[in-house]
């Protein structure tokens, strides 16, 4: 058996102790947000990234070890385990290792070979394989074929021959080793060579860069085996990996042929080539097609992964009476106003952009509103009508004296939302393009709070993500989102049941028994009562609670992230630096000119203590960047307004591997490709730009028929 701890320490380069400490704690049931902030003495301060890495690679050699059980029984129950293969077997540390090591014992429909064995060709097989080992003076392969020939099927000499190179042909095709050879020369020396079927002509599919296409399996991008694989699964084009045969053929014959007599040479040299033809070849690249399209959906994964990060995290505007607009033109637009909380508290349906007199009504409705709710934002979306509509609001804010801040926002996902099951519980009386209008606003406000409600995938940020692996996606959405909740943390009084879920520690279940909690007794005024909540245990208190924020509670440290279980600490510091509990900015002022290793016990180390003088500096901080915004240039509305050479500003709303989607405020994203980025080699887009980033940049080129639009970021002071 592995000792996986230790060969997760060896692997991740990490110290035996910080991996015992981690998988003990995952197995009693802690969230890797709660083990990276408040366990860091136990993991010598493993950070989310070092803990989410351990806890896969776990999960990958746990079900490795419950597969070689599983196969070393199978194969003992044949009465075929030996101890080198036993060896061999437990010994291993990769899935497609093992199930070579396993193929000639699966259990198999009836083969070629199958069938020669029933006709009792086996030992003319194993004569055969004695030749080739002992190397006779002269030996006739026809004359020992000839006895096998019986009433069983076998008819002639050659037949027998043939059946016994097809058991000798499956044996070399079940070789583990030699398989791992093939898969490697494939993966290392393989080109990807794809053809558009004839049906579609030049310049009529998406597909078309692949027409005639080449790309080293070693070296190919992503992107570019995702869509290989999307375009074969739409019946669009064909793709194969074209390599040297005589290499593997040569390689098949230095390994298994050991004689030198001419007869026995020739007849595994056919052998060997319809072991290979026939039942590895078509395998081996099917197996490493599959591995370069794991490896692209791991890549384009991460990429949707920093992608949601980023505009999970994009810097809120701030919570403040907000009017939120849905742009339309025949249909109106829909606008909506919530207050500082994110209430929504009026609707109106205007009409900006018919009659003269309906745009009149309309600037009237919109600055009624203003005045009368004292809004201080205002959220166009950036759908259809966006420019057009907000070219009307700039109009309606010359006549204001106190301007709201006026701000395009990426209404992806918006209409998922509103005719989700979500906004029907939220808002079951209300029309679902007035809740579209509402989630428009609420993104201005808070992005996170509002964008968990939205599966990450209908969000806009990924990168063929209905062709990438669904299940590991999920995962690795789910575990970026409850990174981000619990990185920025959760107003406990105002947070929906949908960001509620992902805190650590709190399930859906109660996450909706601590709304309905607040709903029936009020506003929670400290932390402890969390334990009143239904199904709400000492376990989930312990990991959600350092999470939860109560502004203005009875306990200033209700607002931090200090854990309650250091508040006894806490209030013993402050004792001793004689400041009153709720100046805690005071004690984190005195405490920063004391020897922090004084307060150090068994249970709370440096780290720890580090982190709660940072929280008493800024008590009920937003860790989220400051609030900024791209202003689209006027007169700029469509594609055909634009020109090459035309400097404007955007919005990053997607980072792929090979470059940037910039919204320039023309309802068409315009690429900055990797190339254009910077004014030096870009190896990764996502060093250079992220998703949210307000840049400056260049028109290339433009291609109205096919709405595309060439930028560049080179030369331009961002």
């Amino acid at each position: 058996m592995l000792n996986i701890a230790q060969l997760l320490a060896t692997e991740l380069d990490l110290k035996p102790y910080q991996v015992q400490n981690a998988l003990e704690l995952f197995a009693e049931g802690a969230t890797i947000p709660f083990i990276a902030r408040y366990r860091k003495e136990r993991t010598g301060e493993m950070d989310e990234v070092q803990l989410r890495d351990l806890s896969d690679r776990y999960t990958y050699l746990s079900e490795l070890e419950e597969r070689k059980a599983t196969i070393i029984k199978a194969i003992a129950t044949q009465g075929k385990l030996t101890d080198e293969l036993n060896e061999k077997i437990t010994s291993c540390l990769q899935k497609t290792e093992l199930e070579d090591l396993y193929l000639p014992y699966r259990p198999k429909r009836r083969t070629r070979a199958t069938i020669a064995r029933e006709k009792g060709l086996e030992p003319l097989a194993e004569f055969i394989k004695s030749l080739n080992v002992k190397s006779p003076g002269s030996a006739s392969l026809e004359a020992e074929a000839a006895k096998y020939i019986s009433d069983q099927g076998v008819k002639s000499s050659e037949e027998a021959l043939k059946g016994a190179a097809d058991i000798l042909a499956e044996e070399v095709a079940e070789t583990a080793e030699l398989r791992a050879y093939i898969r490697d020369y494939l993966l290392e020396s393989g080109v990807f060579i794809s053809r558009i079927k004839d049906e579609h002509p030049e310049g009529t599919t998406k597909f078309e860069m692949y027409r005639n296409y080449q790309a080293k399996v070693k070296s190919i991008a992503p992107h570019n085996i995702l869509a290989l694989c999307r375009g074969e699964a739409e019946g669009v084009l064909t793709f194969e990996i074209a390599f040297d045969e005589d290499v593997v053929l040569s390689y098949l014959e230095s390994q298994e042929i050991k004689t030198k007599v001419r007869a026995i040479r020739d007849f595994y040299q056919a052998m060997l080539k319809d072991a290979f033809n026939r039942l590895m070849k078509t395998s081996l690249m099917g197996e490493v097609i599959a591995e370069k399209k794991t490896y692209a959906d791991f890549e384009s994964i991460k990429t949707f992964e920093t992608n949601l990060r980023e505009l999970l995290l994009s810097a809120p505007a701030g919570m403040k009476p907000t009017l939120a607009i849905d742009p339309g033109f025949r249909t109106g637009c829909k606008v909506a106003v919530i207050d500082q909380t994110g209430k929504f508290l009026e609707y109106q349906a205007v009409f900006p952009h018919q009659a003269a007199e309906q745009r009149t009504k309309a600037a009237q409705t919109i600055k009624n509103l203003i005045e009368k709710y004292k809004i201080e934002l205002i959220a166009i979306g950036n759908g259809t009508a966006s420019r057009e509509t907000e070219e009307f609001v700039s109009q309606v804010l010359q006549a204001i004296e106190r301007k709201p801040t006026k701000v395009m926002v990426n209404e992806s996902g918006a209409s998922i939302y509103s005719a989700s099951k979500v906004a029907l519980e939220e808002f079951p009386d209300l029309d679902i393009t007035v809740r579209g209008a509402i989630s428009i606003g609420r993104r201005l406000q808070d992005p996170l709070a509002e964008l968990v409600k939205i599966d990450p995938k209908s969000i806009g940020v990924g990168q063929y993500q209905h062709d990438v692996d669904q299940k590991l996606l999920k995962k690795k959405l789910d575990e970026t989102v409850e990174s981000c909740v619990n990185y920025v943390g959760v107003d406990l009084n105002t947070a929906s049941k949908e960001l509620l879920t992902f805190v650590s520690g709190i399930t859906p279940t109660v996450a909706n028994n601590i709304v309905a909690y607040r709903n029936q007794y009020g506003a929670f005024k400290n932390r402890r009562q969390l334990l009143k909540v239904p199904k709400l245990g000492p376990k989930a208190f312990e990991q959600a609670a350092g999470f939860l924020r109560i502004r203005n509670g009875e306990n200033p440290l209700d607002n931090t992230a200090v854990h309650p279980e250091s508040y006894s600490l806490v209030e013993a510091i402050a004792s001793d630096l004689s400041v009153p509990l709720n100046q805690v900015t005071q004690i984190a002022e005195k405490l920063k000119k004391t020897n922090l290793k004084k307060y150090v016990t068994d249970s709370v180390g440096e780290p720890t203590l580090r982190d709660i003088l940072s929280e008493l500096e800024k008590p009920g901080r937003d860790p989220r960047a400051e609030f900024k915004y791209a202003t689209f240039k006027e007169g700029i509305t469509e594609i055909k307004d634009l020109q090459v050479g035309m400097e404007l500003e955007g919005i990053i709303t997607n980072v792929a591997n090979f470059g940037a989607f910039v919204d320039i405020g023309v309802h068409q994203d315009g690429l900055v490709h990797i190339s254009q980025l910077a004014d030096r080699f870009v190896d990764d887009p996502k060093k250079i730009v992220k998703v949210g980033q307000v840049v400056k940049v260049r028109v290339l080129e433009i291609n109205e028929k096919l709405k595309r639009i060439s930028l560049s970021m080179k030369s331009l002071r961002q």
